[in-house]
């Protein structure tokens, strides 16, 4: 058991590694031939940085196991809002100025409950893969056609996050590294989370969402706690939003598309809810005085601890 933790701890610090390569990589790349830095950052933001999230669930996919693949894809939602915004409130408090975030969040929310229905027959479909894919690519041409009108701080955030060399053999070797990064990291974590899921009594689905979500999250915690030092509540915030919707839209739209996605109806009864619920935790604060405070962030992390510690109980119980 030893020897499997080390690995799975060694692919979590791979894809950490190569999620971090293939943003640069990516950046540099899109800069080059021609796009924005400020348009690079916000795709970046909002979605590059779940490539990690997406690798893990490929490899779990093609190794079997699509019910890890559906829990840590629909954890990471709740590890999101619970764990990584919690975590980066409470360090400092988050002023948020990005405009598209608030509508960015209803598509979250309509997303949410859109998975909920589509799985309502116990599974999700090729048809409703293709739906949800469509649905992402919308995403992105919305928060594009915002840009124009984002306030000038976010845009300097975004131009920075996005700011990097734009030579092109060192781009493409940047991403030539990041995928054999991802490529290892992944199946490293996907061939050692259910030994580990098993000694704690959990099955693939249950590991998924309790233990790959969580795992794969603290990299971007940690970031997210260093971006809030900063005064970076924009990408923060941004990330959390972005990042679910691409679970929710490309992760487990692409599952789908590949083959029908079997959901549980137990998932359907609590898992699903619980990420409505955590999503909805951020309506009065997008819609208020647009900031995370620290109490705020107290209240996420209680509630995520609470969210983990029940899930365990019920296996348990």
């Amino acid at each position: 058991m030893f020897e499997t933790i080390v690995f799975f701890v060694l692919g979590l610090a791979l894809l950490a590694l190569g999620g971090d390569s293939i943003i640069k990589g990516s950046s540099g790349l899109a800069q080059r031939l021609g796009m924005s830095p400020f348009a690079t950052g916000l795709v970046l933001v909002a979605f590059g940085t779940s490539v990690p999230e997406l690798a893990v669930n490929a490899r779990a996919v093609l190794a079997g196991q699509p019910a890890l693949a559906l829990g840590n894809a629909v954890g990471s939602n709740i590890v999101n809002v619970g764990l990584t915004l919690g975590a980066a409130a409470l360090a400092a408090p988050l002023l948020v100025r990005w405009r598209a975030l608030s509508p960015l969040l209803a598509v979250l929310l309509l997303a949410t409950v859109s998975v909920i229905a589509l799985g309502w027959d116990g599974r999700l479909s090729r048809l409703d893969g293709a739906l949800l894919l469509a649905g992402f690519v919308a995403v992105v041409v919305f928060a594009l056609a915002r840009a124009r009108d984002e306030h000038p701080e976010v845009r300097a955030a975004l131009d920075a996050f996005a700011s990097t060399r734009t030579d092109l053999v060192l781009n493409l070797l940047r991403i030539v590294v990041a995928v054999a990064l991802l490529y290892y990291g992944a199946r490293w974590v996907v061939q050692s989370a259910p030994p580990i899921g098993l000694a704690l009594g959990m099955e693939p689905l249950l590991t998924g969402l309790l233990v790959v979500a969580v795992g794969t999250a603290l990299p971007e915690m940690a970031a997210a706690v260093a971006a809030a030092r900063r005064g970076q509540g924009d990408l923060v915030v941004g990330h959390v939003i972005g990042s679910s919707l691409f679970n929710l839209l490309v992760v487990l739209g692409g599952m789908a598309v590949i083959a029908d996605v079997a959901v549980p109806a137990s998932f359907l009864r609590l898992e699903l809810p619980a990420a409505l619920a955590f999503a909805l935790l951020l309506v009065p604060v997008l819609r208020g005085d647009l900031r995370v405070g620290r109490g705020e962030g107290a209240v996420l992390l209680a509630a995520f601890v609470a969210w983990w510690v029940f899930e365990y109980w019920l296996l348990r119980g």
